[in-house]
């Protein structure tokens, strides 16, 4: 690591600090952007700001280039209780820097950031450059990624700044809840009277259960139906429920839409069928697109994500990459290695040289 780039890593690594002393929990993260907007005016960079998301382009960007941009989100979840340490405190410990946020997603975050500063002052590049340090990513809110694309210049793909340990997502799971209710009659349990809806409900999770749909992607396995809620309104143990409802997790894959799934439910059960939202949908970005065989040439592996990013809201392609390990998101004591910041900062640079140092 260069003279230059080691300043970019402790600064990083301070910024990160700064954001894990400062509480951030989704709808709530007005003080983290304020640090992170104060961050970048201080590195002379002409900041925007929409809400709690914080956006910035680089100095010479050109609206006749294509754009590429950087995001990460800085809202995190609220701390479980198997927290040994304080959360909000960024502890250094075994080369590890402890504290909520650290792995998820804050070390992607101030390491696309070192990676933008690496690059803000160029004039050279073919690419344009923004980064964005988004909100409400943890429950998909929208008033975070979703509400700021709009008011970005056209982007031509995105770098998605999520921990999978600098290898490639290409691909990543939609997901749809769907909430049914099964209709029936109500009648006294004593006497043969009514049509019990929690029975007809039954029939419609064990069809849920058993039912497999034929494609298989080679990135995402095939598609994935769990019932996870079930319910009746009345709680008299002598009334036949007139009405059940029931709640199925569904995780899809690149090669169906939610129309297709949801019509083939609809076909094969008799329950009533609601998706609460269609808005986290599956994607991939082609092995042949640009950035992917970037990454390819510096040896980083590809897989597809079985957990939703920010990347399922955006409508062009996106890579999620970052350091940090996804199995450590939402634990107690989260942390993240200090030398995944390192390596990861330079991996970005690296990412992004083989993009916007040659013609697109």
């Amino acid at each position: 690591m260069n003279n230059s780039t080691q300043i970019l890593y402790k600064e990083a690594v301070a910024l990160l600090q700064q954001l894990i002393a400062t509480p951030s929990f989704s709808k709530e993260e007005n003080h983290t952007a304020d640090i992170i907007e104060q961050f970048l005016q201080k590195k002379s960079v002409n900041v925007s700001r929409l809400e709690n998301n914080v956006w910035a382009k680089n100095k010479y960007f050109n609206e006749s280039k294509p754009t590429i941009l950087l995001n990460s989100h800085h809202d995190t979840v609220k701390p479980n209780k198997g927290y040994t340490k304080d959360p909000f405190q960024a502890i250094e410990e075994e080369k590890k820097l402890f504290g909520l946020g650290s792995n998820d997603a804050g070390g992607c975050l101030v390491s696309l950031i070192a990676a933008f500063l690496h690059y803000y002052e160029r004039k050279d590049l073919q690419y344009n450059l923004i980064i964005a340090a988004s909100a409400e990513e943890e429950i998909s809110g929208k008033n975070g990624i979703e509400l700021l694309i709009p008011h970005l210049p056209p982007v031509s793909f995105a770098i998605v700044g999520e921990p999978t340990l600098m290898n490639m997502a290409i691909a990543e799971r939609g997901l749809m809840v769907l909430d049914c209710t099964a209709e029936g009659i109500a009648g006294h349990a004593a006497r043969n009277e009514g049509e019990n809806a929690l029975y007809k409900a039954m029939s419609d999770i064990n069809w849920v259960h058993n039912f497999h749909f034929n494609r298989i992607s080679p990135f995402l396995g095939p598609v994935k139906m769990t019932v996870t809620v079930i319910e009746t309104e009345n709680k008299a143990h002598n009334v036949v429920p007139a009405q059940c409802k029931f709640v199925i997790d569904v995780r899809v894959n690149e090669l169906y839409t939610f129309e297709e799934i949801l019509d083939t439910i609809r076909m094969n059960i008799l329950s009533r069928v609601s998706p609460r939202s269609t808005r986290l949908r599956s994607s991939i970005i082609p092995l042949e697109h640009p950035v992917v065989q970037a990454g390819i040439k510096m040896g980083k592996s590809y897989y597809g994500s079985p957990t939703t990013s920010d990347k399922a809201l955006m409508p062009f392609p996106a890579l999620k990459i970052g350091p940090g390990d996804s199995a450590r998101s939402h634990t107690a004591d989260e942390f993240i290695y200090l030398e995944e910041i390192e390596n990861g900062i330079k991996d970005y640079i690296n990412l992004l040289n083989y993009c916007i140092t040659e013609k697109p």
